[in-house]
């Protein structure tokens, strides 16, 4: 891998709902697969827990997007559980990166935001830059 080590992950777990709505019945699913007719709404407890010691222990992150419906409290724990952890990790020298509008807001609501390298609420953006596609704006700034 010529010394990059990056990883994607994917979730464990999730926490489901009947319907995207404050108390609606939540379970757990046992590993990622989401029964017809319930919403992903969180990750779950499996996936939380291997998030934490990988992004505890990384020296570069780049975190594009909630990882669930943070917006309702019941269904917000993965999001602020990350923004929390991605801050800790900055904290203790990691350089991050969080894109996207509902992330910069997620990153507000945990009160996490200070601490964080680099936030952009363009999120899509954010993607393209890192897929090394040209960007408007950036093509607009003169040489120096």
């Amino acid at each position: 891998m010529n010394g990059n080590s990056s990883k994607l992950v994917l979730p464990l777990d999730h926490l489901i709902a009947e319907k995207l709505e404050k108390g609606s019945k939540t379970q757990i699913t046992q590993d990622q697969n989401i029964q017809d007719k319930w919403i992903g709404v969180d990750i779950g407890p499996k996936s939380i827990s291997q998030l934490k010691q990988l992004v505890l222990s990384a020296k570069t992150i780049f975190w594009n997007g909630p990882l669930g419906v943070f917006e309702i409290p019941e269904f917000s724990s993965g999001t602020t559980s990350c923004a929390r952890w991605v801050a800790e990790a900055t904290r203790k020298g990691a350089f991050s990166v969080v894109g996207g509008g509902d992330s910069v807001a997620a990153l507000n609501l945990s009160g996490c935001a200070k601490d964080i390298s680099h936030i952009s609420t363009g999120g899509g953006a954010s993607l393209e830059f890192m897929e090394g596609k040209s960007l408007p704006g950036i093509e607009a700034l003169p040489n120096a």
